[in-house]
Order: C-alpha cells, then sequence, then structure tokens
C-alpha cells in the first residue's frame, strides 16, 4: 500500500506537475492539458538522502502504471549479468531493461515494440563473440530475448533464433581469416530480421542509415555502431548515444500514424533514480542534445539528483517544489542542460510531520509534542519522520508517554514483516550514510572544524587509511552526497551528526564506560588549551558529563561588558551533545531537576545513573555534584573511585561549590548552575522543550540582569526573547530576539 507523500501534493495533484506533463491525473487518470506543448523539460527531482527522491518515484510508477507506457530504473544499481561480454554495458543493460518495462499493453493502447532498439543491442552484443567460445555467443543472444519478445513475443521468447544465429556466424568465421566486429554484427542482424522481424518490423533497420559512414543504409550504419562500440572511447559514447535515440525513437512510433491516432492516452513516462551518476548522464544527455537540436518527442522524464548543483545542471531552470504546483516554466536557451527543470524537494513542515505521526499512531498516546520534536531533529527530512514515527507506533502503549527523539533511536522497529525488527538509529544512518566503514565518520562527528578533524584523524583514525588525509577523504564524501556544511561542526547536518554520536556513544559495546565517546572526547578536550579556545575546551567537558569548570567560567567572566559575547558562550557551551546513558530509567531528564534547582530532591527518588564517563549522573543532575573527573570533585565521604561504573553516589549531597567564594558569588554561580543545566536540556535535539524549565531559564536571566552593572539590556531581552524561540523551536538568538537567530 502506497504511503502517504505529505508536502509532495504539487506533483500528485490533479493538475498538478506530473498531470501537465504526462496528460493524465494520476487518480482518475482524466486528461489534462499539456504544459509545455510538444517541448517538455527533463524533471530532476533534487535533494539529500532521506528527502524521500525514490518514494516519489515509486509514487508516480503507482500512479501511472497500466494507464501510459512507463519504466522506473535505479541507475545507481544496474547489476550486470554473470560473465557477460563486452557487448553489455550499464547502459545497453539500462535500455534493455527499460525497453522490457516500457512495452506491455496499457489502457486503450497495444504494447509498444522496440524493432530500432533490439537491432542496436543485438549487433553491439556480437562485438565479444568468437569461434572458440559459442556459449557467450548463445548466453547474450538469449539475454536479448526479452527485448526482442517486445517484436514478437512468440518468435523472441522461442529459442531457434538463437542456433539459426550461431549457425549463420559460424559460416562468418568460416568465411573471414579475421573476424571484425562489423561482420559478426551484419551476420547477426540479418538472420534476427529474418527470424524475429515480421515484415513491416523489417523496415526499421533503415533508421541506422543516419548513423555515421553509413551513407543511408541501415545494416552499415549498424555493422559501423557495433565497431565503434568496439573501439570504446569517445566512439562507443556516439553509439551508445544513438541507441538512447533508438529507444526514444521506438516509443514516438507507437505515438504516430493515423491507425494509432486517439488510442494513447497520455505520454510515456521515463523514471530514472540518482540520475547524479555516470549512467544517468549517459541516459540523460542524448535526449537534452536531440530536443536541443529541435528532434522533439513525446517522452516525459522524471529523474532525481542528490547533488543539487550538478555539473550536468549547470543551465537548469531551479524551482522549489511548492511552486510548481500549478505551473512549471523552464525556458529553452542556448545550453543544452537549459531543458532540465530543476525541482528542489522541500522537507517537510511540523504540521505535516504530525500528520504522519497521526497517521502511524492515530491512538495519540505519544507526548503532544513528540512529532514537532521529531521534526526539529531530522529537519522535516521525510524518512527520519517516517521512521521515527513508526519507532513510536510500535512501542508498547504505556510508553509511549514518555518518549522523546532521542529516546526513539533506542528502539526496534520493524522494516520488513519477514525480518526481525531493526535497531532504529543504525537503521536510519545506514540509509543516510551507506558508506562500508562508518569509523571515520563516528569519530570525525565530534570534531568542530578540519583542523579538529585532522586531529582526531591523527590520533583516533591513524590504522584507518595510510594514503591521504582521513579527515579530508570524510569531507570530500560528505560534500560529494550533498550534506550541507557549517561553522561549528564538522558535520553539519543535526540529525547525522545525532546519528553518528549516537554510534560514538553506544557503539563499541563498552557500557557503561563509554571508552570510544570518553577518549573522543577527552583528544578534543586536550586540544583546546588556549585561552581564546576556552568555550570549545567546557563544550566537550560537557560532552563527559562534568560541568564544574563551566560554571566557573560563566561566572568569572560574567561582570565583563560583552554581554552579548557572554550569551553567545553560554549558547554554545550548553549545545554539547549530553552524555546519555544506555537504557536510561523512564522520567524527567536529570538535567531538569538541576536546572528547578531540585537536584537533591529529585535525585533521592530517581536514583543513580551508572554512566562511567567520568560523570556518575551523566551531567552531575542527579547526586547533586557536577561529576567532575578528578580527586578534587569527589565527595570526602565517598571513597570509591570515580570512574568505577559501580559508583552509586550519594543522591542527599547538594552542589558542591569552589572554596573562597561570598554569599553573593555563591548565589551567583547557583544561579548560573541552573541556566546552564536549562539551556543545555531546552536546546538539546534529543529532548522535548519542558515549559516549566523554559520559565525558570527566563527568570535566571532576568535575576542576571539586575545583577550586572552595565549590560542589563542584553540578559533582559534574552529573558524576553529566548523563551519564545524555545516555544518556536528555535535556536535562542543572538542578539536576543534578531529574527534571523544568527
Amino acid at each position: 500500500m502506497d504511503r502517504d507523500l505529505y508536502g509532495r501534493e504539487a506533483v500528485f495533484h490533479r493538475t498538478g506537475l506530473a498531470a501537465r506533463l504526462v496528460g493524465l491525473d494520476g487518480e482518475r487518470l482524466s486528461g489534462v492539458r499539456y504544459e509545455h506543448g510538444d517541448d517538455p523539460p527533463v524533471v530532476v527531482f533534487t535533494g539529500g538522502r532521506g528527502m524521500g527522491k525514490t518514494a516519489l518515484l515509486k509514487q508516480l510508477r503507482n500512479a501511472y502504471k497500466g494507464a501510459t507506457p512507463l519504466a522506473l530504473i535505479d541507475c545507481a544499481r544496474i547489476e550486470p549479468p554473470a560473465d557477460h561480454g563486452r557487448g553489455w554495458t550499464e547502459l545497453t543493460g539500462s535500455l534493455a531493461e527499460l525497453a522490457v518495462q516500457l512495452a506491455p499493453k496499457v489502457t486503450g493502447a497495444k504494447a509498444v515494440e522496440f524493432p530500432r532498439l533490439s537491432l542496436g543491442l543485438v549487433a553491439v552484443a556480437s562485438i565479444s563473440w568468437t569461434q572458440e567460445d559459442e556459449e557467450r555467443a548463445q548466453r547474450d543472444l538469449q539475454r536479448l530475448g526479452p527485448v526482442l519478445s517486445t517484436v514478437d513475443a512468440a518468435k523472441g521468447a522461442a529459442t531457434n533464433w538463437v542456433a539459426k544465429v550461431l549457425t549463420k556466424l559460424a559460416a562468418t568465421f568460416a568465411e573471414s581469416a579475421v573476424p571484425l566486429a562489423g561482420l559478426l554484427a551484419e551476420a547477426t542482424v540479418e538472420t534476427v530480421l529474418e527470424e524475429v522481424f515480421g515484415r513491416v518490423q523489417k523496415k526499421s533497420d533503415s533508421w541506422y542509415g543516419s548513423y555515421r559512414n553509413a551513407g543511408g543504409r541501415g545494416k552499415a550504419g549498424l555493422q559501423q555502431l557495433a565497431i565503434d562500440f568496439d573501439q570504446g572511447g569517445r566512439r562507443r559514447q556516439e553509439a551508445e548515444d544513438f541507441l538512447v535515440g533508438a529507444l526514444i525513437e521506438d516509443l514516438g512510433q507507437a505515438y504516430r500514424g493515423f491507425t494509432r491516432a486517439g488510442t494513447r492516452r497520455g505520454r510515456p513516462v521515463l523514471l530514472l533514480d540518482n540520475a547524479h551518476g555516470e549512467l544517468g548522464r549517459r541516459l540523460l544527455e542524448p535526449i537534452l542534445r536531440a530536443r536541443d537540436d529541435g528532434r522533439r518527442d513525446k517522452v516525459v522524464v522524471f529523474a532525481t539528483s542528490r547533488v543539487h548543483e550538478h555539473e550536468g545542471m549547470r543551465h537548469a531552470h531551479r524551482t522549489r517544489l511548492p511552486e510548481t504546483a500549478h505551473r512549471a516554466p523552464a525556458p529553452r536557451g542556448g545550453d543544452i542542460t537549459s531543458g532540465i527543470l530543476a525541482v528542489a524537494l522541500t522537507p517537510l513542515s511540523p504540521a505535516q510531520a504530525q500528520a504522519a505521526f497521526d497517521r502511524l499512531d492515530p491512538s495519540g498516546l505519544t507526548p503532544p509534542d513528540l512529532a514537532r520534536g521529531v521534526h526539529r531533529l531530522t529537519g522535516g527530512r521525510p524518512l527520519g519522520v517516517t521512521l521515527l514515527g513508526q519507532a513510536a507506533a510500535e512501542t508498547p502503549r504505556a510508553e509511549r508517554g514518555t518518549l522523546t527523539p532521542g529516546a526513539l533511536l533506542d528502539l526496534s522497529v520493524e522494516l520488513r514483516e519477514d525480518a526481525p525488527p531493526v535497531p532504529v538509529a543504525p537503521a536510519l544512518l545506514r540509509a543516510l550514510l551507506p558508506q562500508p566503514r562508518l569509523e571515520p565518520f563516528t569519530v570525525l562527528a565530534a570534531a568542530h572544524d578540519e583542523e579538529s578533524a585532522r586531529l582526531l584523524a591523527r590520533t583516533r583514525l591513524h590504522t584507518e587509511s595510510r594514503d591521504g588525509d582521513m579527515a579530508l577523504r570524510v569531507r570530500d564524501e560528505l560534500r560529494a552526497e550533498d550534506w550541507p556544511e557549517g561553522p561549528e561542526h564538522f558535520v553539519a547536518d543535526p540529525l547525522l551528526r545525532a546519528l553518528l554520536l549516537h554510534r560514538l556513544r553506544f557503539g563499541d559495546g563498552d557500557h557503561p564506560r563509554h571508552s570510544a565517546w570518553r577518549a573522543v572526547h577527552e583528544t578534543l578536550h586536550r586540544h583546546y588549551d588556549r585561552a581564546e579556545q576556552r568555550p570549545y575546551r567546557l563544550f566537550h567537558e560537557l560532552a563527559l558529563g562534568r560541568v564544574d569548570d563551566a560554571v566557573t567560567h560563566l561566572r568569572v567572566t560574567f561582570p565583563e561588558p560583552d554581554v552579548i559575547g557572554w550569551l553567545g558562550r553560554l549558547r554554545f557551551i550548553a549545545s554539547a551533545p549530553y552524555p546519555h546513558t544506555a537504557a536510561r530509567p523512564s522520567g524527567p531528564d536529570p538535567r531538569r531537576a538541576v536546572a528547578l534547582g531540585r537536584e537533591a530532591a529529585d535525585a533521592a527518588g530517581a536514583g543513580s545513573s551508572r554512566d562511567g564517563s567520568g560523570s556518575r549522573d551523566g551531567g552531575g543532575s542527579r547526586d547533586g555534584r557536577d561529576g567532575r573527573d578528578g580527586p578534587d570533585s569527589r565527595d570526602p565521604r565517598d571513597s570509591r573511585d570515580p570512574r568505577d561504573p559501580d559508583t552509586t553516589p550519594d543522591p542527599s549531597a547538594g552542589p558542591r561549590l569552589p572554596a573562597g567564594l561570598d554569599a553573593e558569588a555563591v548565589s551567583l554561580h547557583l544561579s548560573l548552575r541552573r541556566l546552564l543545566h536549562a539551556v543545555w536540556l531546552l536546546t538539546d535535539p534529543l529532548a522535548l522543550p519542558d515549559g516549566e524549565v523554559t520559565e525558570k531559564m527566563a527568570h535566571e536571566l532576568r535575576q542576571l540582569s539586575g545583577r550586572h552593572l552595565t549590560g542589563n539590556s542584553p540578559l533582559w531581552d534574552a529573558a524576553t526573547h529566548w523563551p519564545r524561540d524555545i516555544h518556536a523551536w528555535r535556536r535562542p538568538s543572538l542578539p536576543p530576539g534578531r529574527e534571523d537567530g544568527v
């Protein structure tokens, strides 16, 4: 059953983009006025992994299958047949597959025949045959049976024509001292014409008379085609372009002639997934070139590309999906790529994400903000929304009320009825980043820029690659996949970074010590040792579950006049990934108690975490201490090793304060400690916003505004605007209230 494609109405509406190009309403199959007349653009849907490109093409196939000739192939997954000859390439294999899919009868019209393409494929298949290897020729000929069956189903499916071709080839070998590709092609084509083609179809070879050096003689053109294909390089490309033209010409013939007038409703449709690769270009460029030369066809092409700024679309007319709902102008310019309409797929809106959750789980037992939180985490990427929504729907009903986006990553989901459930986070990561080795990406996800990524590559990945800079290799892989880049993180996309950090935390199976996580963040912690790098150092201290130094730094620098800079440091430090523990018990996030000033009382009821990251509570919130990894932070009453994962701290202990503070400094220190935990929780994409914590954050900022001698205005503005930003699911803005949230 088709899953709903929220946000794709611009394509599937009864007068949407697909209907106007195909000429048919995909739902009712009623006629729709054509847009662009006899010169439709090639439509390329662009978007990164998980944006629903493949699902969109499959929905188009399901909508128009049986109504008009249609074919769908994945240009990245053309499987080569076993022991194929030189006549098989990804392009010839894909052309054969397209023809077989396009051929069947549709409503009100007979099957499409592909005689021209069949002859071309037969000709190039012969180039690798030898007298000593008759079995190869037989295998290659039998593989062409499905394509020849589009010409004559009975004769093409039979095998007697194969024997006759082999007999004629044997005679050709005997008569020629040096067999050439052209002679073999001629002998093969002649036999196929005699044994498979009917009287009218035999004339189809004349189309090859326009090929290079053919002089109007079809068989000579087929001979030259085989010779060029065998030569390789530019000549092979010319031959392959002509074969693409043969497919288009055969489709065009099905729509021509008085006897066929009015019998076909809607144009034929080619659906090419992952067309940004080499094969996609080799299929599309001949079509674009022919159209640019004024040769019109009736084929509607929908393709997909992960790369938005692809060289093959340099002069494409660009638009966003919602803008194509009623009109999709694509004026043709001087370059062949101006015949492309590049349509950027847009993320799902929050309302569409909520609709997806409601469809997957009509019970409505999940937290009201869960769908919106998943939208924030995924950026509206349809694959992420759908998979996490399915995980929520499959959670036992009694447990759905405590779910968070981070908790969904720890669940399992049933992707196939005939397979056991799989963990959500690894399944989603494999779909978004299908790399054979994920370890380099996992480690470098903790980096902020290329410099820190190179440091991690040298220290943590020195055995991964001895050829070049691993950090730059990972960077180029991410760029090739069109993942965004940003100033604060080496892996800029929030969802991809969250999944990689989840793998760093739990993927090594070393719970509760989390040695891989500790090693990576300790490495970066040591790296940022200069004064101006202090916020980065404190960022990684929080990732290790140590908050004392961060609070002290915020307290010491609070009186400085640059309050906007101070708020920026607070925001950045609090954006550190929270060191979650595996199989965390349900209940409020441990940071909540600290933010609300209730940590000692709440911890007594919640028990203790056993996180071996150097923090006994993953953030200093359950035992009332900051969990700093060192002897100075230990409670004198606790003689156990703070690195011991079995340590159970005293939940009655309160916050451990630095020595020598007067009453005013103690008050400021505790206020900043509460504020840091509030911002840390409220801006965490794996958590859900908390109304009480948001109010507490605003209260602390207002109190701090009264404490500052000169910078009270920005603090007061933050107390007003940051809660609004949180409620709007935005990052706290700087300066507070700035619309772009920078």
